[in-house]
């Protein structure tokens, strides 16, 4: 009824071997995403940066860099308007340093302050 325990140990090792085989696979097909995924969000910045330099004139970069460094998440939200607004073709000219202040005047969140009194 049973095989003899040979025949039992060629089949677990053809099995090992099998689940070794497809989980290469799997992990080749990770990587390979991965790198597909990585090489489109590059391409995205690089597109984003080339934008930027076309609809900003240096002292805004500058700005907006500045920006960047101490408020990322901020900056990334100013970088993404003025994308929206240079895609919908509402950008006449480049946007200079005093625009670009007006633009954070306007894109900066209310700061709350807070009065304690005793």
């Amino acid at each position: 009824m049973s095989g003899s325990p040979n025949d039992e140990d060629e089949l677990e090792k053809l099995r090992q071997e099998k689940m070794e085989k497809l989980r290469e696979q799997q992990q080749g097909q990770g990587q390979a995403d991965a790198e597909t995924q990585e090489a489109m969000q590059e391409q995205a910045e690089a597109q984003k940066k080339a934008l930027l330099r076309q609809y900003l004139t240096d002292g805004a970069r500058q700005r907006l860099n500045s920006v960047k460094m101490s408020k990322p998440q901020f900056g990334e939200q100013v970088e993404q308007q003025i994308i929206a607004l240079a895609r919908s073709g509402r950008v006449q000219g480049k946007i200079d340093e005093e625009k670009m202040k007006s633009l954070l005047r306007e894109l900066k969140p209310d700061s709350k302050s807070f009065n304690i009194r005793r």
